[in-house]
């Protein structure tokens, strides 16, 4: 990793002795400045080397934890396997020998087959083929820190990565500091030693004397302005003794993304590096990779494919991060804002949906050095004024942002704009306001995991804010015929990874349709809403009851609830309607916190969130899908419950992205309540093929305005959707007794 130095603020400025005359430093005070100042350098030294060192203990029980999780796999393979490599082997001397299976083989090798009796012949050809298999096992295995304090080699390697992550954040912070105090200090200890005695001093020449005392003057100033001895101090706890395995364990669960981060930076985790480069044309690869990273005021561990993002919008300007979500786009935004405030720069802007303004404030505070100023709500005014005079990464909201009262000179060094996908209409009054802003900013950034969400047409209209002369090039006829010429000239504006591409270590997602039917009660409520005509009073149906035991869906929310928090897993329940959440929390009890919808105040979304993620909290999220279904980032949950299928197919996707995303454990359980032989039905086999063509058109980053029959990847519309069920679901159940 190349290392990046800042410019130097006023505190890292190199502390220099006072002007005039040396201080007359008496004997015992000049020895304690040396014990400081050698104790000083010992921190900087330790700073600037540690991780060298814990890098290499990172790696070694990596090996070992991987070599456990090969062998656990080969002790499932009979020794017959073996027969099957070496056709001179012969396996039953083996089984005879008592070896089951090729782990066993392997662990032995060649000399303790042979004292177990074995030919040393056979030894060898079980040996070589036992490495084999294992060599094969080993190239296949797709590794994860599986959350197991049980396991003492994977403590070992959450505990060395603890470690490492202290050291390696350390040193970003205080290289220039620690590279300031190696130079000086050394250079005063010896002259400074002679002002320790006072005999020495007495009869010293004078010129000797008084480079003893300016020398212990040097070591003071450099003590005094030392910044690092609270980290090095950590930094040297941690390689000698690191926490106990159920703290660093809760650790590797709350900040999981970040272990990974550095496991990629010690060993490789087979990521797809042209994946990770978003499949971008090489000149602008080189580019991109040649563009420097100040880490200096960033307190997070990027990975890979995160660094690579952060260092293309510095490079390309004005751009869309498409990311697939939970891939991480606020911290590469926080890393680009990191960067031109270390490198000079003082104003950042982020705009973004309310239900978001808190977490990017915690996001921005905890990941980094910068000051987060909120400007939302009745104080935005004075918060305003504030960040006018001192800097900082304002965040405000697409309402807000138009109300501001900013100097027209304001120019931010970077403005970004989160679920950009809210102004793919630039003639709307916030699209306005977004482009006034765009066009004062040095730098810009769109994030949106969706940004085709509708129609892709509307991804020209994005691209236009940004770059205009290369949303000018796109072929509005080419259709998906022109995925290539595309992606060419989108290169400097649009850059998008997928999960599965750049995670290997996210857990999988397991999606269960849960597929009942009606009983007599929520039956009859179904059908007297098809027979009224009400759209939507069908799709909130099951729900109409007065006793949860007369709905299905309820019955099996109840079943799937019980069963996860006894599994110790944390729920989302995602719900559109209103009546429907208050039905759940009903149900539920205790066990929820919510319900979490457009109406609750962006303060108290963030609190019901960590209240789902606090020790002993409740266990289930209960959340309208408009509210808590964008921004939040709830990784406490493992299961999401969907009660009824949504109009847009985006729209449950980002709900789920609320879960599984990087920095997840464990597996995500998706499930989703249907009924059979009911709108929930038509809905999910009229959208899913809509679905499929969004997947397949966003992950592969094509954008086109063909025609509708052409790429018209677009749900249909609401109104479009209830007439066409709506008429379907009269014409059944006239024909049903």
């Amino acid at each position: 990793m190349t290392e990046q130095t800042t410019l130097p603020s006023p505190a890292d400025t190199p502390a220099a002795a006072p002007a005039g005359p040396p201080r007359p430093w008496k004997a015992r005070a000049a020895r304690r400045v040396l014990e400081q100042a050698e104790a000083l350098l010992d921190d900087a030294r330790l700073l600037t080397t540690a991780d060298l060192g814990l890098r290499e203990r990172v790696r070694d029980a990596y090996t070992a934890t991987r070599e456990v999780r090969v062998h656990a796999d080969l002790r499932a393979v009979s020794v017959t396997a073996l027969e099957e490599r070496r056709k001179k082997l012969r396996v039953a001397v083996l089984e005879k020998a008592g070896y089951k299976h090729v782990a066993q083989v392997l662990v032995a090798g060649t000399d303790r087959l042979v004292e177990a009796g074995i030919g040393a012949g056979t030894a060898k050809l079980a040996t070589s083929a036992a490495r084999e298999l294992a060599d094969e096992v080993d190239a296949e295995l797709r590794f994860r820190i599986d959350v197991d304090p049980d396991d003492p080699y994977a403590t070992v390697l959450v505990q060395s990565l603890y470690a490492f992550g202290l050291a390696t954040d350390a040193r970003h912070r205080h290289l220039d500091e620690a590279r300031r105090v190696a130079d000086v200090v050394p250079g005063n200890l010896e002259p400074a030693q002679l002002a320790t005695s006072l005999w020495r001093r007495l009869v010293a020449p004078a010129d000797k004397k008084a480079a003893a005392l300016t020398a212990v003057s040097v070591l003071d100033a450099q003590v005094r302005a030392a910044r690092l001895t609270d980290d090095a101090r950590a930094v040297r706890a941690a390689v000698g003794q690191p926490p106990e395995g159920g703290e660093v364990w809760a650790d590797f669960e709350a900040r999981s993304a970040e272990y990974y981060g550095l496991l990629s930076q010690v060993v490789d985790l087979g990521d797809d590096h042209e994946a990770a480069e978003g499949g971008l044309p090489a000149d602008v690869v080189r580019r991109v990779e040649a563009q420097p990273l100040d880490r200096s005021l960033l307190r997070a561990n990027l990975r890979g494919y995160q660094q690579f993002g952060a260092r293309y919008a510095l490079v390309q300007r004005r751009t869309i991060l498409g990311d697939e979500m939970g891939l991480g786009k606020t911290m590469q935004s926080i890393a680009v804002a990191a960067h031109l405030v270390a490198t000079g720069g003082t104003h950042v802007l982020v705009v973004c949906p309310a239900s978001v303004v808190t977490n990017w404030k915690r996001e921005v505070e905890q990941h980094s050095d910068l000051a987060a100023v909120v400007l939302h709500g009745t104080d935005r005014e004075q918060a305003a004024a504030r960040w006018v005079t001192e800097g900082g990464v304002a965040v405000t909201t697409f309402e807000v942002l138009g109300r501001l009262d900013l100097p027209y000179d304001l120019r931010p060094a970077l403005m970004v704009v989160d679920e950009a996908h809210y102004v793919k209409n630039p003639e709307t009054l916030r699209g306005r306001e977004v482009r006034r802003w765009a066009d004062r900013s040095d730098r810009v950034l769109f994030l949106s995991g969706t940004p085709m969400e509708n129609k892709v047409a509307e991804f020209k209209n994005m691209v236009a804010y940004l770059q205009p002369e290369v949303a000018g090039q796109l072929d509005p006829n080419a259709g998906l015929s022109g995925a290539k010429a595309f992606r060419r000239i989108v290169a400097p504006a649009y850059l998008r990874r997928n999960q599965e591409d750049v995670l290997t270590e996210l857990p999988e997602m397991v999606q269960v349709e849960e597929w009942e039917q009606f009983g007599p009660v929520d039956g009859a409520a179904y059908r007297d809403a098809v027979l009224a005509g009400n759209f939507m009073k069908m799709r909130r149906a099951a729900f109409a009851v007065s006793d949860a035991g007369d709905s299905a869906k309820l019955v099996r929310l109840r079943e799937l609830v019980t069963e996860a928090v006894d599994a110790g897993r944390r729920v989302i329940v995602f719900s559109y309607f209103l009546s429907v959440l208050e039905q759940v929390m009903d149900l539920l009890g205790d066990l929820a916190v919510g319900p979490l919808t457009g109406s609750v105040p962006v303060p108290e979304r963030q609190t019901m969130v960590d209240a789902l993620s606090a020790p002993g909290g409740p266990s289930v999220l209960v959340s309208q899908i408009t509210a808590g279904g964008v921004g939040l980032n709830v990784q406490a949950a493992s299961v999401v419950i969907f009660c009824e299928p949504q109009v847009k197919p985006t729209i449950e996707a980002q709900a789920v992205a609320r879960a599984h995303r990087m920095g997840q454990t464990r597996t995500v359980q998706v499930h989703r309540l249907l009924v059979e032989q009911s709108v929930d039905q038509r809905m999910m086999e009229i959208l899913g093929s809509k679905s499929a063509l969004f997947e397949e058109f966003a992950r592969q980053s094509e954008i086109t305005d063909a025609s509708p029959s052409a790429v018209d990847v677009a749900a249909p519309t609401e109104a479009t959707l209830s007439r066409t069920i709506l008429a379907e679901e009269q014409e059944r159940l006239s024909r049903t007794p």
